[in-house]
């Protein structure tokens, strides 16, 4: 049997402007999707306003998508293992991500 060669890991620098490292607050999410990419819209929804005004959009790929949500997923346990667990929000509608 042949040994499988794991992929070398190389390490990225990200480097983040100011403005972006501020990051905005959103606590409404739209997601949608074609067959060859998801877009994410992040907004801010006021309270009994009628309007959200997205702050953020990302469009990427599927497979980058399924990995963001590992990583969310990993992130959400940590974050559990170490405060308790985070109680989810009354249930919404499909494609509503709001808290």
């Amino acid at each position: 049997m042949s040994e499988q060669k794991k992929p070398k890991e190389r390490q990225v620098q990200i480097h983040v402007d100011e403005d972006v490292a501020q990051g905005v607050y959103s606590n409404f999410a739209l997601v949608s999707h074609s067959d060859a990419e998801f877009t994410l819209d992040f907004a801010y929804l006021q309270p009994q306003a009628p309007r959200a005004k997205v702050r953020a959009r990302v469009i990427t790929s599927p497979k980058h998508l399924k990995r963001f949500l590992q990583a969310l997923q990993d992130n959400i346990a940590k974050y559990e293992a170490m405060h308790g667990p985070i109680e989810a929000a009354t249930p919404l509608p499909p494609g509503d991500f709001r808290h």
